[in-house]
Formats: structure tokens, C-alpha cells, sequence
């Protein structure tokens, strides 16, 4: 996290870490954000920006490269709604500016990066293999980046304005490796595997679809033993807690019955718990890991299981498509899943399993040779 901007004695210069930071408003009324390495040269930068603005004169820099200015934008992006910027979506953001986006276009300046350019980065990004949501993320931190410096004239057009995507990318990545579901006898023979004292977790991701941050977010109070539901409203990202991943995330998901049971007697054996208590805990009262869940309870049961491939987000795909399976539709699941379309909900997380497919015996009636000309002259008899 970067440090906080702290005020000088001079106003509209700032102070964060060894650096300092200019704010002074153009003859627009615009706020100019330049970043020094001196107070000197913070001074200086005011006065000039003072100076020409009081003159009508002010432009706005140019020559801005990449890797600087993406640095100085992550540390004070606010956002492009008015309900502004979460701080894990900053954390995001400038782990794939660092990651990605600055080894590839490096100092390039950014009057000089051209539709194109964002095109191959893309494209680059597929060729390593990464999925193509990823992708589309990655890319999305640099389109937020260059509508800044569109907007506060850095420079004179927005390469990435109109910039379309490719809805499938040619990549390396070997086929089969794509998400899946368990079928109904692959996950029994899984829980089957799992020690009664581990198997709460698995059971309550497989029965009501949440996602594993969501699950371990859980508080008693989030639970209403008496309606069988669960009220999501939080998640546990990167070790702190925070609101799910968009607005959509939010919901009320039923309970089964035997979910109900389950979850009642493990109310009772912790006595001592109050409402605002984790549901789910370790030993020492601490909220579960998601990876020893996967490494010490998920992994070794599926691979006894024969599914090597199953993980903690499977549970997630396999209670969508079971849901689909017995009756729910697309509408239905997207709202349990708390995803922003139905589209995306039939596209990503609905498997057709080859045991679901129809039997098709209503094609044995299919005519046999002969059978038009019999027809033909029965239908001349009339």
C-alpha cells in the first residue's frame, strides 16, 4: 500500500515517503498532479504551473512514459464512479500494472502507444497461458490508466477508447484444462473421502455455491437456522474482509435440510459463540485457511476420489450445473451464484455431464427404405 499524502507548509505540496506531491488547479480549473523528487523542485513545478496558467498558457505535459506514469496514477486513481475505488481493486491493479503492463510497453510515452499496441499486449498475455477473464482484467487497468491521462491532457486521444477485445484468444495452454463439474457418483465418492471432522466446509461450498473467501467470511449472524438461509455480504480477500466482488454478491441463498442439521449441531457445539463469531474456524478460534482447506482436506480426497483435477472452485461449478440439472433456470442460478448476467452464469459455470445428455429414442422411429413410396401411394388413394 503506498503511503499517505501528508501536508507542508507550503499549500498544495505534499509529502509521502522521500518524494513530494504537487497539486495546483490550470486556468481550466483542472488539478494538475505532478510528483518531485526535492521540495525545491515541488516549488518550482507550482509556481510554473501557476505562472502559466495565470497567462493562459498552461499545457498539460506530453512526454509521459509509461512505467512513470503508471506509477504515479496507481497511487492516486480514485476511481471513474461515484462509488469510487475499493482498495482491493487498487491492490489488483497495480499488481498487474507492475507485473504486466510495465514490462511490456516499459518507457514508451503514451501520445506514442497506439490502438495496436493494446491489442498485442493483449494478445501477449493469452500466449502465456492465462485465461481469457484474466485477460480482460489485466487489460482493464490499462484502459482506466489511459482514460485518465486522456482526461487530465496528458495526452490528445485514448488509444484504448475503442479498442475491442478478441472474444478468443489462440493460446498455448494445452486443451482439456478448462473448468468442470463433478458428477453426482464423483461427488458422493469425494465426500466420501473426507474425515467427518474436515467435512463441513466441503459440504457447505457443494450445497449452497459460495465461494470459498465468501464461506469463510461467515459470521452466526449471517445464518438464520429457523428460514434455512445464509446471508452473504462479505468475503475474505487477501487476508482482510471486504464486500464480495460486486454488488450482485450480495444474496440470500436457501439452506438444504440436511445443510440445516448440519449446521445446528455445529452451533451447539460451540457454545461459547456469539453472533459476530466466524461460523467456520480453526482449533484456535482463527478464520479457515483457504489453501490448507484445499491442500490438507480438498486435494487428497479428490485424488483418492479418481478427480485429481477438483478443486475448492468445482464445488462451485458442480452446484451450479446441479442446480441447472434438477430443474433451476439460468435466472435462478445466476442469482445464487451472484454473478452480474445470466449469460455468464449458462457460458462459465453450467457443464453438460455426458450422463445428462437425452437418451434420443425417439429417433428409432426415423423411416425406413420404402417407406416414402408406401406413403405416397397411400396418399393417392385419397
Amino acid at each position: 500500500m503506498s503511503a499517505p499524502l501528508v501536508r507542508t507548509k507550503n499549500p498544495g505540496i505534499y509529502s509521502r515517503g522521500n518524494r513530494y506531491v504537487v497539486k495546483e488547479r490550470d486556468q481550466t480549473g483542472r488539478i494538475q498532479t505532478r510528483s518531485a523528487a526535492t521540495l525545491a523542485e515541488a516549488r518550482s513545478i507550482k509556481a510554473q504551473i501557476r505562472t502559466d496558467s495565470a497567462r493562459g498558457e498552461f499545457r498539460p505535459r506530453a512526454n509521459a512514459p509509461f512505467d512513470g506514469y503508471a506509477i504515479e496514477w496507481i497511487d492516486n486513481y480514485t476511481g471513474r464512479t461515484s462509488r469510487g475505488f475499493k482498495k482491493t481493486t487498487r491492490q489488483d491493479y497495480k499488481r498487474d500494472l507492475e507485473r504486466h503492463a510495465i514490462p511490456f510497453f516499459g518507457s514508451m510515452q503514451l501520445a506514442d502507444i497506439e490502438p495496436r499496441d493494446i491489442k498485442r499486449f493483449a494478445q501477449r498475455l493469452a500466449d502465456t497461458g492465462l485465461a481469457q477473464s484474466t485477460v480482460r482484467r489485466i487489460v482493464a487497468s490499462v484502459k482506466a490508466m489511459l482514460a485518465t491521462a486522456f482526461e487530465d491532457s496528458v495526452i490528445r486521444t485514448n488509444p484504448a477508447a475503442n479498442v475491442r477485445l478478441a472474444t478468443k484468444y489462440k493460446t498455448d495452454k494445452p486443451t482439456g484444462q478448462h473448468a468442470r463439474a463433478l458428477s453426482d457418483r464423483d461427488l458422493a465418492v469425494v465426500l466420501a473421502q473426507i474425515p467427518e471432522k474436515d467435512l463441513l466446509p466441503i459440504e457447505l461450498l457443494a450445497s449452497t455455491g459460495m465461494r470459498v473467501g465468501e464461506m469463510i467470511a461467515l459470521r452466526w449472524s449471517d445464518v438464520d437456522l429457523s428460514e434455512r438461509t445464509v446471508h452473504i455480504a462479505r468475503r475474505l480477500h487477501r487476508g482482510e474482509y471486504d464486500a464480495p466482488k460486486s454488488r450482485y454478491g450480495v444474496r440470500t441463498v436457501p439452506l438444504t435440510e440436511h445443510m440445516t442439521k448440519r449446521l445446528t449441531e455445529h452451533r451447539l457445539a460451540q457454545r461459547n459463540s456469539g453472533a459476530s463469531d466466524p461460523v467456520l474456524q480453526t482449533r484456535c478460534g482463527t478464520p479457515l485457511s483457504a489453501s490448507n482447506l484445499l491442500r490438507r482436506t480438498m486435494k487428497p480426497a479428490a485424488l483418492a476420489a479418481g478427480v485429481p483435477w477438483a478443486t475448492l472452485h468445482t464445488l462451485r461449478h458442480t452446484f451450479a450445473t446441479r442446480c441447472f440439472k434438477h430443474g433451476c433456470n439460468v435466472k435462478q442460478v445466476q442469482m445464487l451464484l451472484g454473478h452480474h448476467s445470466a449469460a455468464f452464469t449458462l457460458e462459465a459455470y453450467i457443464h453438460l455431464l455426458p450422463e445428462d445428455l437425452p437418451a434420443l429414442s425417439f429417433l428409432d422411429d426415423l423411416p425406413r427404405a420404402g417407406d416414402g413410396n408406401r406413403i405416397l401411394r397411400s396418399d393417392a388413394a385419397f
